[in-house]
C-alpha cells in the first residue's frame, strides 16, 4: 500500500496507528520528497514542453482583429492590407499578454492558495487481509492519496 502525506503530525499518528493494528516497524517505510522550489518556465524549448501555450489565444485574436482591421481598412487611408496586418499584430499582442498574465499571476496565485503538496510517500507492506484496514487508517489520518499494489 502506498500513500502520500504532508509532513505533519497526522503522518506520525498514521504510523503509530498502523503499528497498533499489527503492522511491524520493518513493514513501514516513509520517504520524504523534495518539492520544486523554482517556478515553472512559461517558454518551452524544443526539448521540453509542459502543455501550456502562450500562442493559441494570440493566434485566435490575431485572426479576428485582422478581419476587422481589413474590413475597416477599406474606409481608412492606408487601405485594407496595412490595417489587416496592424489588426493581426495588435490581436496577437493582446492574446499573448492575456495568456502571459493569466499563467504568471492567476495560476500562480491558485497554486499558492491550494498549497497542499505531497511531502512524504508512505509505503506499507501488508497481507491482503490487512489492506482494507490499512487504507481506512491512512484515509482517517488525512492521506492526500493512496494506491494499492497487489503482487
Amino acid at each position: 500500500m502506498y500513500a502520500t502525506f504532508e509532513h505533519s503530525a497526522n503522518l506520525e499518528l498514521a504510523i503509530s496507528s498502523l503499528e497498533k493494528n499489527g503492522i511491524g516497524k520493518n513493514d513501514i517505510f516513509a520517504v520524504p520528497l523534495t518539492n520544486r522550489k523554482l517556478e515553472r518556465k512559461l517558454f518551452d524549448s524544443i526539448h521540453h514542453t509542459d502543455g501550456v501555450s502562450l500562442l493559441s489565444t494570440g493566434a485566435a485574436l490575431a485572426t479576428a482583429f485582422s478581419v476587422v482591421g481589413a474590413s475597416v481598412g477599406f474606409r481608412l487611408a492606408w487601405g485594407p492590407i496595412y490595417w489587416g496586418l496592424i489588426g493581426a499584430a495588435g490581436g496577437f499582442l493582446c492574446g499573448f499578454l492575456i495568456d502571459f498574465v493569466y499563467y504568471k499571476v492567476v495560476k500562480k496565485r491558485q497554486r499558492l492558495l491550494r498549497g497542499k503538496n505531497s511531502e512524504v510517500i508512505l509505503i506499507v507492506e501488508c497481507d491482503e487481509s490487512h489492506c482494507d484496514t490499512v487504507e481506512r487508517i491512512l484515509w482517517h489520518h488525512f492521506a492526500l492519496g493512496t494506491a494499492r499494489v497487489e503482487i
